[in-house]
């Protein structure tokens, strides 16, 4: 099978529209691809949701754990949330190493100051100078040439809210020149959205994040294809939705005792989901041919014998009435 890191390789060359689902464990990954999305996400924002530790607090191993175990459940290319690479370019470095031994298929890395504080969710930016963050990039891009020419790094700038447009695009137009594949910025109004991809070099990629409290535009998939965006990542929905859906579901559950939101057909199908996603027919059908065939076997014994025994109890009480 093709390595995941050539697919995501491919993609670009081809120029396709890559939709990046965020996703933040095997299950939610696995239905992302049910669903029949090519490429999938793993961010920082559900990572440090589902973990309940937030994701400046992040370690490089918390994030890749569990992009790890995504990749490893799923045949396609995972991008991963680096962060600001946990350090300096020497720590850029290892974590582009550990991501390709992890089975990651590409990363972005942020100008943001390391280690990362609580208040980047309140959208306050502590870039880091231009200089700082081309040197690891260029660094994160020497540790891919050597370890997978094809995973893909994407070099991220959070300037466009701190000091304006011109110096994200500007930060990421440098980072092409020391190898970056992909760029992402985070255009503040719909006149900033369509003026990204015409003002960079290299291919972006729009986030949608839903829920955010800044005001930044909201777009379909044709949209962002139309506006000339090479991705898009969507990085909030599967987190907000356990929220929305299951806080209602507890709620519910602890004052009445049952859950109405589904009919129990649903659940049954439901159910059944989850068992197909997980791949339980094919374990079952191992064990049939392996340890339960033994047992299966014996049943069936046991079952066709149970006819020659009644006859011959019948047989004996007939033999005992007529003496």
């Amino acid at each position: 099978m093709q390595r995941t890191t050539t697919q995501l390789r491919a993609m670009l060359k081809r120029k396709q529209f890559i939709e990046l689902p965020a996703t933040y464990d095997p299950i939610t990954a696995r239905l992302a691809v049910a669903a029949g999305f090519k490429t999938v996400y793993n961010g920082g924002f559900v990572t440090g949701g589902k973990t309940c530790i937030s994701e400046p607090l992040l370690t490089l191993n918390d994030q890749l754990g569990t992009a790890s175990e995504i990749a490893k459940s799923v045949k396609v290319p995972v991008v991963m949330d680096a962060g600001a690479a946990w350090g300096e370019p020497l720590h850029a470095m290892r974590t582009i190493r550990e991501c390709i031994w992890g089975g990651v298929a590409g990363v972005h890395i942020e100008d943001q100051l390391f280690p990362k504080r609580a208040h980047y969710h309140t959208y306050v930016v502590h870039n880091i100078p231009r200089n700082e963050f081309l040197d690891k990039i260029k660094y994160a891009c020497k540790a891919r040439d050597e370890a997978d020419p094809d995973f893909v790094i994407i070099a991220r700038s959070d300037a466009a809210r701190s000091i304006g447009l011109k110096e994200a695009i500007d930060r990421v137009n440098a980072a092409a020149d020391v190898g970056a594949d992909m760029g992402m910025v985070f255009p503040r109004t719909h006149e900033e959205a369509v003026l990204t991809p015409k003002k960079s070099r290299l291919p972006m990629v729009y986030v949608q994040s839903r829920g955010t409290r800044d005001g930044r535009p909201l777009y379909t998939y044709s949209q962002l294809k139309d506006m000339g965006y090479g991705a898009v990542l969507d990085a909030t929905l599967p987190i907000c939705m356990t929220y929305h859906f299951l806080s209602r579901a507890y709620g519910e559950l602890r004052k009445t005792g049952e859950y109405t939101g589904m009919t129990e057909q649903q659940f049954v199908a439901a159910r059944k989901g989850v068992e197909d996603i997980i791949g339980l027919e094919s374990f079952y059908k191992i064990e049939e041919e392996t340890v339960e065939k033994g047992k299966r076997a014996a049943k069936k014994g046991k079952a066709s014998a149970e006819p020659v025994l009644r006859v011959r109890k019948i047989a004996r009480k007939r033999t005992a009435t007529q003496a």
